[in-house]
């Protein structure tokens, strides 16, 4: 006898914590695993009393839900979710809905959304962020797929989102097919950026400024007071609080200092290369991690290449405020190239993205939470059709401000022989982005001499092309 609300499988630990939110608010869940016995762990387990329904089977699983069925895959992206499509196909019958739920790349969503609904049923692909603890106390939810599978999930879907002060879910319906993953792959790429923007000024004040951890640990909880209040910056001031239980060091200088990825920082990257968005400072956080990961090698390299020797600074309490200020102006540049990418993405697949409901979706729930992401709802309510925030007069008048102390970091970091490429590949995407002349006229000319590749005339309307017998 069908009794459950939605189904799902996948027991991993985003997915145990998915099902307890939902059922917390009052929905009953059908579970389902491939390994089955962690079905019987769950239900006696964390499960155990509440408005969970075990099953053993697909079929099973299939003939507890109320119609139409509503199935949520917490399975790992890839081929994985096209198994368990196919397993759940001949057991479905039409308006039913599939959820992938996981890290899916958005073409293979897009992909299955059209399939899925060739078969008579519908599709949602959609982002959830906050890790473990959002998927158990609200997480932020991004949508995306078959149109008329929203108003079944929405209710339940709203309803375990974070909230925003006023109320509102962190979870809207974000566009058709791949909408939601591509969303939420740009705010993995926004992460990626936000984290190594982070370890920079980490960097610059424990080995330049020569602050103590501590002493940045009381940083970064006091700049988390401010404009730069955020979840990554609340926990980088608890990470820096801990002490190693075997050494009594701080433990994260007995962390090793290579990082790992899954991926999502890296599709940012392509599709930002696909669609001709510059996106550097993501691009940038990617390739950090990617020399991290060359432990042996740097290590052999440190020994061979010597750089410049650190230069105690002078006054630590002003460059401690430039390094914030640098941290905040690379940070509106490193969101800007985000929301950049989505503009571009909602034109080529024409999803009608809408950027202020998109902020305010990362607003609670997921990792890039932040009171800057306000700024950005308001700069899209203000100009829904913004090309950029940096043209947005509130952080026009940010960057603007902050650029002097930024410029003195990136120079101080050169000098020091620091790398912080996410700071200053950010500052020079300022630079670029305000600049009515470059020198791609140049490369436009070696193009044309070797290739006969043609250009634009700055006294000629745009679209007419020329070329050039350069040896004549």
């Amino acid at each position: 006898m069908s009794s459950a609300d939605i189904g799902l499988i996948g027991l991993a630990v985003m997915g145990e914590n998915l099902v307890l939110n939902m059922a917390s608010r009052g929905y009953t869940v059908a579970v389902f695993n491939r390994t089955v016995s962690k079905v019987d762990d769950f239900i006696n387990g964390p499960a155990k009393g509440k408005r969970v329904i075990g099953c053993h089977a697909i079929e099973e699983l299939c003939a507890a839900l109320n119609k139409p069925r509503k199935i949520m895959l917490m399975v790992k992206a890839g081929k994985p979710v096209d198994e368990f499509i196919e397993l759940l196909l001949p057991h479905l019958e039409k308006g039913d809905i599939i959820i992938d739920g996981g890290n899916s790349h958005f073409p293979d969503t897009i992909r299955r959304t059209e399939y899925v609904e060739s078969r008579g049923l519908l599709y949602i692909g959609t982002g959830v962020s906050g890790g473990e603890e959002g998927a158990l106390k609200g997480p932020s939810i991004m949508p995306g797929g078959s149109p008329a599978a929203w108003p079944e999930v929405q209710p339940i879907f709203q309803a375990i989102a974070a909230k925003v002060d006023n109320g509102t879910p962190c979870c809207d319906w974000v566009g058709n097919d791949g909408a939601g993953h591509f969303v939420k792959m740009v705010h993995n790429g926004i992460e990626y950026g936000d984290m190594q923007l982070i370890c920079e000024a980490y960097q610059l004040l424990r080995y330049v400024l020569g602050l103590s951890v501590d002493e940045v640990q009381q940083v970064f909880a006091q700049w988390n007071q401010g404009e730069l209040d955020s979840y990554l910056i609340q926990i980088t001031a608890d990470i820096l609080k801990k002490k190693d239980p075997l050494t009594g060091q701080p433990l994260v200088d007995v962390i090793l200092d290579t990082a790992g990825q899954k991926g999502t920082g890296k599709w940012t990257s392509v599709a930002a290369l696909d669609l001709g968005v510059p996106a550097p400072t993501i691009a940038e956080a990617v390739f950090a991690r990617c020399i991290s990961a060359m432990k042996d090698e740097r290590i052999a390299a440190s020994a061979k290449l010597r750089g410049p020797k650190i230069k105690a600074p002078g006054d630590k309490a002003k460059l401690v405020e430039a390094v914030r200020d640098a941290l905040y102006a690379s940070k509106v540049c490193s969101y800007a190239q985000g929301f950049a990418l989505l503009r571009e993405a909602a034109r080529e697949y024409n999803w009608k993205l809408d950027f202020g409901a998109i902020a305010l979706m990362w607003r609670g729930g997921c990792i890039i939470r932040a009171q800057f992401l306000g700024q950005i709802k308001d700069a899209f309510d203000r100009k829904k059709k913004l090309a950029n925030l940096l043209l947005d007069p509130g952080f026009k008048k940010i960057v603007v401000k902050a650029q002097k102390n930024w410029r003195k970091v990136v120079i101080l970091a050169t000098k020091c022989g620091v790398p912080i490429p996410a700071f200053s590949s950010a500052l020079a995407y300022f630079d670029a982005y305000r600049s009515e002349r470059l020198p791609a006229n140049l490369l436009q000319a070696q193009r044309d001499y070797f290739g006969a590749h043609t250009y634009e005339r700055t006294d000629k309307p745009r679209g007419e092309f020329f070329h050039t017998d350069w040896l004549a």
